[in-house]
């Protein structure tokens, strides 16, 4: 089993190859929130501290024949640059819906990617078969105590850096990053309560634990592509069965708003995966109210076009971005008059259809869609509000 030896040795072999990143108060997410930035991390993620511990580790025999992974991105990213520092042959198998950054930035590490359909099980299904056809050696991406040791490294600096941490939240995909940071943490601070988040969409550890073994789910969705993860390792379930407090979950949705969040208020991009923690704090799924709390923000590559959509579905979930459709009579001034009564309440028009063809217009009226800039929820309701007031029938918000 992993024990805080073997983390410290981590932290002692990192020292030079990965930055210690930095830990800040955050604020405008309550008064006791801090977050731990990995997504400052070297290749932009957590995954480095990991994977060069593990590749640090292997055998002459082991490194002749060159490493080989599977990942959804970060931990791609991590093996890749580890191994070329080691001067060590990188062999990287990706879900073929990773993010485009993600894939390209494992290229230009120096790794050979190999694209696999599905999600990261089947790209772990993949590497197995290389593995035992060419005698890669398989660097898993968190079912391993070596790689739980370089992720615990990240612990020992939390409470380095704020010995009165009294909670460490951290996001869950197969379980390698809380492993290593709990026993870090309930190792030299019993009382420091962790709690691991999951996507609803992919809560593998979370079934897991209620079940009291490590369950596979039929398959994973969530905008948190980095723990998209269907099954939980052994190894990292028995860590956390041990060490970690609680799991809880957060939506799509909760994730995109916390993304939007950091960025606003913490001037930080974070992943989905990284944006979980987050999330779990804003939507009062852990409780912050009188324990200083660390947020870790494990990483923060996201695709470009992919935080276009985030950002879209985040400005809706907070009250920022809203759409209406109302019924007007077809007639000249009808548009008009409902243009100023939105006017009037302070919206933005971003876009309009005006439709004569819609299914639920009657003859003689037609149907106006808008997308609004709004201010906030109430503002929302307000609008709404002052449409019926004005005897506009809305048929849908």
């Amino acid at each position: 089993m992993l024990t805080l030896e073997m983390i410290q040795e981590a932290q002692a072999a990192l020292r030079g190859v990965a930055r210690i990143t930095p830990l800040n108060p955050a604020k405008k997410l309550g008064k006791n929130v801090y977050i731990k930035a990995e997504n400052l991390q070297l290749t932009g993620a957590f995954k480095l501290r990991g994977a060069y511990n593990k590749i640090r580790s292997l055998t002459e025999e082991e490194a002749k024949h060159g490493v080989i992974a599977c990942s959804a991105g970060n931990h791609a990213q991590g093996i890749a640059l580890s191994a070329a520092k080691l001067g060590i042959k990188s062999i990287i198998c990706m879900p073929a819906g990773a993010p485009i950054s993600k894939v390209e930035a494992t290229r230009n590490y120096g790794a050979e990617v190999v694209l696999v359909p599905g999600v990261y099980d089947d790209a772990a299904a993949e590497a197995a078969r290389l593995t035992r056809e060419r005698g890669y050696t398989f660097a898993h991406p968190f079912n391993d105590e070596l790689v739980m040791a370089g992720q615990g490294t990240i612990g020992l600096e939390i409470l380095e850096q704020l010995p009165e941490a009294e909670q460490v939240v951290v996001p869950i995909g197969g379980g390698g990053l809380i492993s290593g940071v709990a026993c870090a943490i309930k190792s030299l601070k019993p009382s420091c309560r962790v709690v691991g988040v999951q996507a609803a969409g992919a809560a593998g550890m979370y079934v897991s634990q209620r079940a009291g073994r490590p369950l596979k789910l039929p398959s994973v969705s969530t905008i948190a592509d980095g723990i998209a993860v269907k099954e939980p390792g052994d190894l990292s379930f028995a860590m956390c069965t041990k060490y970690v407090d609680e799991i809880v979950t957060v939506k799509d949705d909760e994730i995109a708003t916390a993304i939007l969040a950091l960025m606003e208020d913490q001037k930080t991009v974070a992943e989905g995966a990284g944006a979980v923690p987050v999330a779990a704090v804003m939507f009062g799924k852990v409780d912050v109210t009188d324990r200083k709390t660390v947020c870790l923000v494990s990483g923060g590559n996201v695709d470009v076009t992919t935080l276009s959509r985030i950002i879209t579905k985040g400005l809706s979930k907070s009250g920022r971005l809203a759409e209406f459709s109302a019924k007007i009579a077809d007639k000249p001034g009808s548009l008009l008059g409902l243009l100023q009564v939105v006017s009037d309440t302070g919206a933005n028009i971003l876009s309009i259809n005006h439709s004569r063809e819609d299914k639920h217009a009657d003859v003689g009226a037609c149907i106006v869609s808008m997308v609004l800039e709004t201010r906030n929820a109430q503002h929302v309701d307000d609008i709404e509000r002052e449409l019926h007031a004005n005897g506009y029938e809305v048929l849908s918000r």
